[in-house]
């Protein structure tokens, strides 16, 4: 499989001799977190600055995951790769690629995702965890944000599989919030309608346990760009809370 190194990253990377695959396995860096391990494979990610433009690179050795794609087995980078490219072309707000590639090198198969970071913007977790000093206003704009992000993500046939606080990234602009997903590993396309996306959504809600039902129905009046008091609305409520209720009681 050919490199493939973002058009708006090349000369960053290359002034700084860190335009191949080779150099970027090479580079000597402190990991954010251990490493996760599997199969007798490794996984870890680390923090890289460049002149004031910042990434993490992942590295992964034996790190193996099955699909349709590859029913013998992959790298679990290739995956997600495949799947930032599919929501870069539909034009779904996601974290954006700067390399990726892989190698077989005396049987043990490497790989690396080079991302850029998403400084400057937020993660809901964190939010939630200050939610109570958040303005009204800033709260009712964080949910708009996340119900027109799962809107649009739902609207292009997608499942993104990990739809948790820690995987929505959000930032202030002007008087709204702008959103966009990480994580995309476990994304797939939408195959069941409405219980895809109730199995998608329900998630973030149990979650979120901040929210009031006001400001569920604030989201979900996003998501189905309706009214909060609209019947619509009143069904998802209705769907979420029982298929809630049934995860937790188990």
């Amino acid at each position: 499989m050919t490199d493939f190194l973002a058009a708006e990253d090349r000369a960053l990377l290359e002034r700084n001799g860190l335009g191949t695959f080779d150099a970027l396995w090479a580079k000597q860096l402190e990991a954010v977190d251990e490493p996760n391990t599997d199969g007798g494979g490794w996984s870890s990610v680390f923090r890289l600055e460049l002149e004031g433009h910042a990434y993490y690179l992942k590295r992964q050795s034996n790190y193996l995951t099955r699909t349709l794609h590859a029913p013998f087995g992959e790298p679990s980078f290739a995956r997600e790769f495949r799947n930032i490219s599919r929501y870069n072309k539909l034009g779904i707000p996601a974290l954006q690629a700067a390399f990726f590639g892989q190698r077989k090198v005396n049987g043990e198969v490497r790989a690396i995702l080079l991302t850029r970071a998403l400084d400057g913007w937020d993660d809901l977790d964190s939010l939630l965890q200050r939610w109570s000093e958040l303005t009204t206003v800033q709260q009712s704009a964080i949910l708009k944000a996340c119900g027109q992000l799962a809107r649009r993500l739902h609207g292009l046939r997608q499942v993104h599989g990990c739809f948790y606080p820690k995987h929505i990234f959000l930032q202030a602009d002007g008087s709204g919030y702008q959103a966009q997903l990480i994580d995309l590993e476990k994304t797939r396309p939408l195959l069941f309608g409405l219980r895809d996306r109730v199995k998608d959504l329900e998630p973030l809600l149990r979650r979120a346990p901040e929210w009031s039902e006001a400001q569920l129905r604030e989201l979900l009046a996003a998501y189905v760009d309706q009214p909060s008091d609209s019947s619509l609305v009143d069904s998802w409520v209705t769907r979420l809370t029982a298929r809630r209720n049934r995860k937790e009681t188990r």
